[in-house]
């Protein structure tokens, strides 16, 4: 099919700018998209270091051996400008770090985290808290905040940072999904909802519909709640990006996940950065004064330059809140991570991205894209302007 053919040749492109290295994003479909155009970042000139003089910065900047953690970046995965890319089945760093730890969830009777748990015992709701096994549960539900997951549970994309299952035509989606979920959400004892789900190519609106009959609903059983939708690209199609951002929800997310340059090495071939950023942008397009966010995984061998680099390129399109957390390889098949980000450096990227007008950055270890502190911090935000 055309579909097919279009996909094949997008893959051979990119392999084509793997083995080149240059990077490539590729070009998006016409119709309400975003021009067909090719990125391509040139290299620089640069030294590669010698494996003592890699080996020596990564000591001073990580703080190689100490307590818990540590390590050396991956040997044979530089390229051509000294630059470090993530690789399956390459070496990781040695030991987690001491600092991955959270605090356990309140089991007294009358916690929040109590209510809430106890208030989804006879709600038919998947949520990813519980599901991902996510370590922040305690502290989200406490904070009465959760995040559902909305048509199925198997992915249409291939990134090699998800272990979420994988299927060129997964089961349709359940037509009265979003009637169940608003209703069970109603009930739900939370104030703040996030309503997320797989990438669903195999849908032609990308499943944007399904997410805003779903906030339309939810909107009318309990008008009070605030819900935030963390969704795909929908393959660029800003139609579907406008359809959701109209819906009524407070907070538009989608992910980045990494920097430019290791797009190609982390996510699907049929994600791009710029694609991403274009979707972000025209959500406050359609809906000014909707709320954005994005999330960006560290650890994947991302330079400090690169990573202020994103930042400037997000508030280029006035994106309101990142978050920044460690990447962790959830098996064995997938990306090794590149070295383990230490607190202090989770703490400068806040400082940086706070000065450059994000309204709200949240950042550290255990950071995830869906965390309780920008749920918080937006609630507030939301409520007071």
């Amino acid at each position: 099919t055309m579909t097919q053919s279009r996909y094949f040749a997008s893959a051979l492109l990119v392999l084509l700018a793997a083995s080149s290295g240059t990077a490539f994003v590729l070009p998006q479909r016409s119709g309400g998209r975003v021009p067909s155009t090719y990125r391509s970042v040139a290299s620089k000139e640069v030294t590669s270091p010698t494996t003592e003089e890699t080996q020596s910065a990564y000591q001073l900047s990580r703080g190689d051996g100490s307590t818990g953690g540590g390590g050396l970046s991956m040997p044979n995965d530089v390229d051509e400008n000294g630059l470090v890319r993530p690789k399956v089945g390459a070496e990781m760093p040695n030991g987690r770090p001491s600092w991955f730890r959270v605090p356990a969830p309140s089991q007294a009777k009358d916690s929040r985290y109590t209510e809430v748990k106890d208030s989804l015992k006879d709600l038919s709701l998947n949520t990813v808290c519980e599901e991902a096994q996510c370590p922040n549960i305690g502290e989200c539900w406490s904070g009465g905040t959760g995040t559902i997951m909305l048509l199925g549970d198997t992915c249409t994309r291939g990134c090699m940072f998800c272990a979420v299952n994988t299927a060129a035509a997964p089961p349709p989606p359940d037509p009265f999904e979003p009637f169940k979920t608003a209703e069970a959400v109603a009930q739900w004892g939370v104030d703040y909802i996030v309503l997320t789900s797989v990438d669903r190519d195999d849908i032609e609106d990308g499943g944007a519909q399904h997410f805003a009959l779903t906030v339309e609903l939810l909107k009318h059983k309990k008008p009070e709640i605030l819900v935030e939708c963390l969704v795909s690209d929908f393959q660029g199609t800003l139609d579907s990006v406008e359809t959701l951002a109209k819906s009524g929800l407070d907070v538009y997310a989608h992910n980045v996940e990494t920097v430019e340059r290791l797009q190609k090495f982390v996510r699907d071939p049929r994600a791009g950065y710029w694609q991403s950023l274009s979707t972000l942008e025209h959500a406050k397009k359609a809906k000014p004064g909707l709320y954005t966010k994005t999330s960006i995984m560290l650890g994947l061998g991302e330079t400090d330059e690169e990573v202020v680099q994103t930042m400037k390129d997000l508030r280029s399109i006035d994106v309101d809140v990142v978050t920044f957390g460690q990447y962790l390889r959830p098996t064995e098949h997938h990306l090794s991570v590149v070295d383990y980000v230490k607190p202090e450096k989770f703490e400068h990227f806040k400082k940086v991205g706070e000065e450059m007008g994000f309204k709200y950055v949240a950042s550290g270890p255990m950071v995830r894209s869906s965390y309780k502190a920008g749920e918080f911090y937006l609630e507030h935000m939301i409520k007071t302007e």
